[in-house]
C-alpha cells in the first residue's frame, strides 16, 4: 500500500541553517498496516509523513501509494486520496461553518462542483447523524452548530471522522493527540482504532507516548538522525515495555533518547 523508497530531503541546503531532515528513509507498509512512528526530537517523523503528503518536493528516493508512483505530485493532487488528522485540534476543520457543512465538504472532496453549492441531502444528513454518534459527544444533536464553539477533543474527533469519511488509501496521524487533556486523548485514540479496524484502514500514526505505540498499531517503527532504525513487528510489539523500547532505540542508534514528552508520558 506504501512504499517509501531510500528518500532524502535537506532544508536549506548550503546556508548556515541548512538541516538534514531525512536520509535514506525506508519504509513499507501493506494494506491494513497500522503503524506507530516513535523517536527523539528532530528524528525525521513529522518530516516522513508531510513527505508522503506532498508538502515539499523530496531530493532523492521515491513515494509510491497503493501502486500510484507519486513522488513528483504536488500536495492538492495526492489530498484525494490521503486522509490527515493534525496536532493542532484547530487545524482541518472551517471554525465559522456548521458541523453538517464541515461534514459535506469532506464526503463531496474532489468533486468539481462547489460542495455546498447543492443542498445537503436527508440521505446525507442521516448518515452524518450516525456518524456523530459513534463519537458519543452528543454531536448528532448539535449539526448546525458552528465547529468553532466546539471544544479541542470535539473537534479533533471531528476532523478525525472527517478524514476517514471517503475511506483513504492511507490514513496520517501527526501526533493528533498531543494537545488533548489524557481522557480526551484517550477517547480519540479508541476511536481512532474503531475506525481503522471497521474501515480496514491502512495508517501512519506519529506518536511521542510510548504506552500508546505499544497499545495501538500492530507494528512500532523508531527513528533516528532521518532514518527508520528498528521495525518491530505485531508479535514483538506484543511482548515489549516501554523500557525494552528505551533499550532498543539506545542500543541501535548508539545514543539515549532526548525527547522529555516521551521519557515522561
Amino acid at each position: 500500500m506504501l512504499d517509501i523508497n531510500h528518500i532524502a530531503k535537506t532544508f536549506n541546503p548550503g546556508t548556515i541553517t541548512e538541516k538534514l531532515a531525512l536520509s535514506d528513509a525506508d519504509l513499507h507498509l501493506a494494506e491494513g498496516d497500522f503503524v506507530t512512528i516513535i523517536g527523539g526530537n528532530g528524528a525525521g517523523k513529522s518530516t516522513m509523513l508531510n513527505a508522503v503528503a506532498g508538502v515539499f518536493p523530496i531530493d532523492q528516493g521515491s513515494i509510491v501509494i497503493d501502486g500510484q508512483n507519486v513522488t513528483g505530485l504536488p500536495e492538492y493532487k495526492r489530498a484525494s486520496f490521503l486522509g490527515r488528522v493534525f496536532q493542532d485540534p484547530m487545524t482541518g476543520t472551517a471554525a465559522t461553518m456548521s458541523i453538517e457543512d464541515n461534514m459535506a465538504l469532506a464526503l463531496r472532496r474532489g468533486q468539481r462542483r462547489s460542495p455546498l453549492k447543492w443542498g445537503i441531502t436527508s440521505k446525507e444528513r442521516r448518515m452524518y447523524r450516525d456518524q456523530l454518534k459513534r463519537l458519543g459527544l452528543g454531536l448528532e444533536d448539535r449539526m448546525n452548530a458552528r465547529v468553532g464553539l466546539l471544544s479541542g477533543g470535539q473537534r479533533q474527533a471531528l476532523t478525525l471522522l472527517m478524514a476517514t469519511l471517503q475511506k483513504p488509501k492511507l490514513l496520517l496521524l501527526d501526533e493528533h493527540t498531543a494537545a488533548l487533556d489524557p481522557k480526551t486523548a484517550t477517547k480519540v485514540l479508541h476511536l481512532t482504532r474503531e475506525l481503522i479496524r471497521d474501515q480496514h484502514l491502512t495508517a501512519l500514526m506519529v506518536t511521542h507516548n510510548m504506552k500508546d505505540a505499544l497499545q495501538y498499531g500492530n507494528r512500532i517503527i523508531m527513528m533516528h538522525e532521518g532514518k527508520v532504525i528498528v521495525d518491530v513487528d505485531r508479535e514483538t510489539k506484543m511482548n515489549l515495555r516501554v523500557e525494552d523500547l528505551l533499550n532498543m532505540f539506545e542500543h541501535t542508534s548508539g545514543s539515549q533518547l532526548n525527547n522529555d514528552r516521551m521519557l515522561l508520558s
